[in-house]
């Protein structure tokens, strides 16, 4: 029997009368607990002790991450220091970095999460997970190492980094569940395959488990034809527990949300309504079980929707899709929103371009351009010249079309972008402040 499989196979009902019990104590948890949200309950008028149906959250006010920079870094914990053995901070890149507690349990709940995603990729006690995500801050190493042990997995802590030592272990030791990046675990591959080897005969790789930045559906079968391996999108986020919110199954059909522990909403980014099933949204997280740092109402900025209907595999948690893009990542050219994800779906239609490619934003007679640099596969001729502008107009022309709105393009040689042991750098903004 795969990681709790009793619970993730729950009635629909009784899972629902469950996450109900819980989202009551939570609103009234968080009020008793935080300042912020009493202060911010009482200005609107939301009752917590009033709430009788899910329907009823929607009164509630949004929590955003700016609310939790301005927190920084204790003003959010609804529990004295004392009781929180663990943090867990955002990079603070784009400014004030937000700051996430975790009680003892917490850390098993985050742990249960991931180990769910373990067992949904077919790991047991007898599999060998491979963890390079980075250790530290950052949610991710720590987010899978947990998920490995409660799993009952030999786990290996690896950190991200030093890849030929990474290989080596891929190698010698059996991994057979790789945890890190998509862009990361793609250089793993392409080096391997540098050093003269062959990943499908070498390595013992029968599913990956890959989140913290988007990739498309081709640059996951690209992946999968190198490892010769299932791979497997996570979900999850520092400002509400880390990776493990959601987690592909093997039918590869959506991320299944542990949806015992957190209650979503799929909203109107502009009017803040529900959407219907099926329909793109902004994802919207109340944490029903955490105790250091619970939200109520988190504002994501994540792009996806609810996946209607039942899942082949047979758990009934609902599923979310893989995400579209962020409202914060989202490029306005020329009055077009476009989003990265976009970009690439076209350029999958293009056999002669490899999985590699950087957005360059800059700024022309007071416009924003968007500049595509992408790779060539190694195989093409890139010094014909004619054949290189060809391609680059067949593809401007292409996103033109898909995107009503024109993007540059110059493809480069293979192994010219710079790769990242960590996430990948999709976006590359060169307009000044001024510009902007």
């Amino acid at each position: 029997m795969a990681y709790q499989d009793e619970i993730t196979h729950m009635d629909r009902a009784e899972l629902e009368a469950l996450q109900l019990e819980r989202l009551k104590k939570a609103v009234v948890y968080c009020y008793e607990k935080i300042p912020f949200y009493k202060e911010n309950f009482d200005a609107v008028g939301f009752d917590p002790y009033a709430l009788e149906t899910f329907e009823d959250l929607r009164r509630a006010p949004f929590t955003t991450k700016q609310d939790m920079r301005d927190a920084y870094p204790y003003d959010l914990f609804a529990l004295p220091k004392s009781e929180v053995k663990e943090i867990h901070m955002s990079s603070g890149t784009t400014g004030v970095a937000t700051v996430s507690g975790y009680t003892e349990n917490d850390l098993k709940v985050w742990g249960d999460c991931f180990a769910r995603g373990i067992g949904y990729a077919g790991g047991d006690e007898n599999d060998i997970v491979h963890v390079c995500y980075g250790y530290g801050l950052f949610t991710g190493g720590l987010g899978a190492h947990y998920g490995g042990l409660n799993a009952g997995a030999m786990t290996i802590p690896m950190s991200a980094g030093n890849t030929k030592r990474q290989i080596k272990v891929l190698q010698s030791m059996g991994s057979s569940i790789i945890c890190c990046t998509p862009s990361y675990a793609m250089y793993i591959a392409d080096t391997a395959i540098e050093m003269g080897l062959d990943p499908k005969k070498d390595f013992h790789l029968k599913a990956g488990i890959h989140g913290a930045e988007a990739w498309s559906n081709q640059f996951r079968a690209n992946l999968e034809e190198k490892l010769d391996y299932k791979a497997l999108d996570v979900y999850g986020l520092t400002e509400v527990m880390g990776p493990g919110v959601a987690i592909e199954c093997m039918e590869q059909t959506g991320l299944h949300v542990a949806e015992d522990h957190f209650w979503i909403e799929i909203l109107d980014p502009e009017t803040h309504e529900p959407v219907p099933d099926g329909e793109w949204g902004e994802l919207v997280i109340t944490t029903l079980t955490k105790e250091a740092t619970p939200v109520i109402r988190y504002r994501t900025k994540d792009i996806t929707r609810i996946i209607p209907g039942e899942c082949a595999c047979g758990r009934t948690h609902r599923r979310i899709d893989r995400l579209h893009g962020r409202t914060d990542d989202m490029m306005i050219i020329r009055g077009v929103n476009v989003f990265p994800r976009q970009i690439e779906n076209v350029c999958t239609g293009f056999e002669e371009i490899a999985d590699w490619y950087q957005i360059e934003l800059t700024r022309e007679n007071s416009l924003d351009v968007a500049t595509l640099k992408i790779e060539i596969n190694p195989d093409f001729p890139m010094d014909e010249i004619r054949k290189i502008e060809d391609l680059q107009r067949r593809l401007e022309q292409a996103l033109k079309d898909e995107l009503a709105t024109k993007i540059k393009v110059k493809v480069v040689e293979p192994y010219t972008i710079t790769r990242s042991e960590g996430k990948a750098v999709r976006i590359v903004d060169l307009r000044s402040e001024e510009e902007k």
